[in-house]
């Protein structure tokens, strides 16, 4: 990875942080972005400490903000004249239903909707350093589910758990329809599950959080575990042109039907546009 700029979002902590380290220890010009200065600045001495790579920057932005998204997008251009890796990981589970500065509901907003923009902010920037590679974290959560575009935020009817996995759906969707848009640019797209990872995923306060950081504590699997796929599809020279897949331990795997419907993902993608006021090239 010597040579390669890799962006890895939600990555102060979980399985974001381990697969910021292990890019960099694998050489890579890395960089991290979090939404607090100071676990920033915390993690970013800690990688450069075990890794003794030098090359590790740290961005900071929340990426429930556009506003922040597109801020983000644009110091990252102007510090870095490429991008080879972009793992969009930053995620979160919320019970209770609550909307972000641009009224928009917390889970779509950050779970997919920053995805889909940061992405398409650094499109060009990604085609113009292929072979390139953008790494999609999801989730098996997304079984069972289905988009319902009358009431993509829960405006209606709210469960959390539920809007989680209906995130995770959206985000096979999106990497399945921008793999179809980016083919024959040299810019691969796939997406992952990494497991049930016990991190800070579950540090919300309330007996809902308290549940499940009881059950993590016996059935996950660590960050480092977490990480692995992450890293693989960052990284591997065996999916060097592999594009529009989803895996699950480093193998890949079949999602469920709802995430194969290819108009269910261009849909998503019109309403995505919409709501994030992009207007992006024609397919």
């Amino acid at each position: 990875m010597i040579g390669k700029t890799c962006l890895v979002t939600g990555a102060t902590s979980g399985i974001g942080a381990v697969t910021a380290e292990e890019l960099a220890r694998k050489g890579a010009t890395v960089v991290l972005v979090g939404r607090d200065p100071t676990r920033c600045e915390a993690a970013l001495a800690r990688i450069r400490q075990r890794t003794g790579n030098p090359r590790v920057e740290a961005l900071v932005a929340d990426l429930s903000s556009q506003a922040e998204v597109r801020l983000l997008a644009e110091e990252f251009r102007r510090r870095f004249d490429r991008l080879d890796v972009l793992v969009n990981n930053a995620g979160a589970l919320f019970l209770e239903r609550r909307e972000t500065v641009d009224g928009i509901e917390r889970t779509f907003a950050l779970n997919h909707l920053a995805y889909f923009l940061l992405t398409i902010l650094l499109r060009d920037l990604l085609e113009a350093s292929s072979p390139s590679r953008v790494v999609i974290v999801s989730s098996e959560a997304h079984r069972g589910m289905t988009l319902d575009f009358d009431d993509l935020e829960g405006r209606r009817r709210y469960q959390g758990m539920m809007a989680y996995g209906r995130s995770k759906l959206a985000n096979l969707l999106f990497a399945r329809e921008l793999a179809r848009r980016l083919e024959g640019t040299g810019v691969t797209v796939n997406a992952l599950h990494p497991g049930f990872v016990n991190s800070s995923f579950f540090s919300g306060h309330g007996t809902g959080y308290w549940a499940m950081r009881r059950l993590a504590g016996v059935f996950a699997i660590s960050p480092e575990q977490g990480a692995r796929t992450s890293v693989y599809l960052a990284s591997a020279p065996e999916v060097e042109g592999v594009s529009g897949r989803y895996f699950i331990k480093r193998t890949p795997a079949e999602p469920s039907r709802a995430a194969k419907d290819d108009e269910a993902a261009r849909r998503l993608w019109r309403v995505s546009e919409e709501r994030t006021g992009l207007a992006s090239p024609s397919p």
